[in-house]
């Protein structure tokens, strides 16, 4: 080769390296994209807003200040579950980093939206039933995040209703056969029911309009106390549930403590603030380069008592101490 060609082949050599060199600064020159997190619910903005609030402090405890580094779409079916498919997929539109579901039914519109982009569920009833992870040490795919999944929970709770009412002996149980993880629930219920000697009546509840009826069907059973089953139909419906059992002086358990907030008797659960406060560690681990595959599903291991000793007194109720020393919190 002449010295000619390879004066021009080192040039060319050098202007190709400079080049990267100039894309490479250009390219760290560019401000940074601040990440974006879908926020998928099925019900209306005011139906739970502290957890929402509660994924936000979350966020906020892990640097994440929504509005300064962080942004977050939020998209609320307000009980209109067919259109949790539509904003699904306008999130994917998006290309969102991250989208997190409140519940079964946002997390499989978001499944059935993408494969890729990750998915960090609030809770689930049962996310392995429900097939959304293969299990829960190994999702597998695209979901992970929290799990609700404790059938013993709802056994728990007849031991409570068996404690403020000793002569218990039939129970109404309010359920949702459409979500998941009701089957287990109340075939643990009714383990516990018949160890305790108490005859379950079991009530579907579908559609808010089914409410009604299942207070005037549990009166016809003589039922003495009514255990809630957890559920989407009866979380949105809860002042109206919470005012006929006060109406019909019914003592009630519930597994949220949203009902014993706006009225209800006694809950026992897991703290779904707390649940969605969590959600906001597996964002951050997301967006640090964390695949959904390898982080396992958590399951609940703290369970809250909530008793409302105003509610104990509308329906005549005393609640014995020993339940009341036990109540992580007691509203009076």
């Amino acid at each position: 080769m002449s010295m000619c060609a390879m004066r021009n082949a080192v040039l060319s050599i050098l202007f190709a390296v400079a080049l990267l060199v100039a894309a490479v600064i250009a390219a760290a020159q560019q401000p940074k994209k601040d990440p974006r997190i879908g926020y998928l619910f099925a019900n209306f903005p005011t139906t739970n807003p502290a957890r929402r609030e509660a994924f936000r402090q979350g966020l906020r405890e892990l640097g994440y200040v929504e509005g300064k580094n962080i942004r977050i779409e939020y998209r609320y079916a307000e009980g209109k579950l067919g259109r949790l498919s539509e904003f699904a997929a306008e999130l994917v539109r998006l290309n969102v980093d991250v989208i997190v579901t409140a519940g079964p039914a946002p997390t499989r519109a978001a499944k059935e939206a993408t494969v890729k982009i990750p998915i960090v569920m609030g809770f689930d009833n049962d996310p392995v039933g429900s097939r959304f992870v293969a299990s829960l040490a190994r999702p597998g795919g695209n979901i992970t995040g929290l799990s609700t999944l404790s059938p013993e929970m709802s056994g728990k709770q007849l031991e409570l209703l068996k404690e403020i009412v000793p002569k218990l002996s039939r129970v109404a149980v309010f359920g949702d056969s459409n979500s998941p993880g009701n089957a287990q629930a109340l075939k643990e219920t009714e383990l516990v029911a018949g160890a305790l000697g108490a005859k379950l009546q079991y009530l579907d509840v579908l559609v808010p309009n089914d409410i009604e009826i299942a207070f005037q069907e549990a009166s016809k059973g003589r039922a003495e106390a009514l255990l809630m089953l957890v559920s989407p139909v009866l979380n949105t419906q809860r002042t109206r549930i919470v005012d006929l059992a006060v109406k019909n002086r019914v003592p009630v358990v519930y597994g949220q403590q949203e009902f014993v907030e706006a009225g209800g008797l006694m809950s026992y659960g897991v703290n779904f603030n707390d649940l969605f406060r969590r959600a906001a560690y597996y964002v951050d681990k997301i967006l640090k380069g964390a695949k959904t595959s390898d982080l396992p599903v958590e399951q609940p291991t703290k369970f809250e008592l909530l008793v409302n000793l105003k509610t104990a007194k509308q329906i005549g109720l005393a609640i014995p101490p020993n339940v009341l020393a036990r109540a992580d919190k007691v509203i009076k």
